[in-house]
């Protein structure tokens, strides 16, 4: 399951969603705003999500992950709207019989989640400044993690 919020996420609320007695083990991100980005100092982050798609996308990229690594269950929530320094921007959840399989569904969950939800992110700058900003370089390293091709343009770009 995920699901897009506009309220404060509760990890240990989150974490509850995916109890099983047949998993031994339990791996969560918590993606945090921070106070900086490439040089600026940031005050806020602001997300738009496209809801309903990023919900079906979600939904789908936690099954890729359920029956490519063998997981018991997986959860993931990301936040829309304003967020302070601190926040819980984005949560993803697995729970799996062995840690192995639980830390590398995880890893794929929020990198999938990084490149294919449509989720836009304004930082606002302490200088009073914002700006809706991209992370090519999240793109870049997860193709390289997971074996994918990148077209020749993108690759350029960087």
């Amino acid at each position: 399951m995920f699901e897009v919020s506009s309220d404060p996420i509760d990890p240990m609320l989150s974490r509850s969603k995916l109890v099983n007695d047949a998993a031994g083990g339990f791996v969560s991100f918590e993606g945090w705003v921070r106070n900086h980005n490439e040089g600026q100092s940031v005050d806020a982050l602001e997300y738009e999500i496209y809801d309903s798609l990023a919900k079906k996308e979600g939904a789908v990229i936690i099954q890729e992950a359920i029956e490519k690594y063998g997981i018991k269950e997986a959860y993931g929530i990301h936040r829309k709207g304003f967020l302070n320094i601190g926040d819980i921007a984005v949560w993803i959840g697995v729970s799996s019989a062995h840690r192995d399989a639980a830390f590398e569904a995880c890893r794929y969950i929020i990198d999938e989640v990084k490149i294919r939800l449509p989720v836009w992110k304004k930082e606002h700058y302490s200088d009073g400044q914002a700006e809706w900003v991209n992370c090519q370089a999240c793109s870049h390293a997860h193709a390289k993690r997971h074996g994918h091709d990148l077209p020749a343009a993108t690759l350029a770009d960087h």
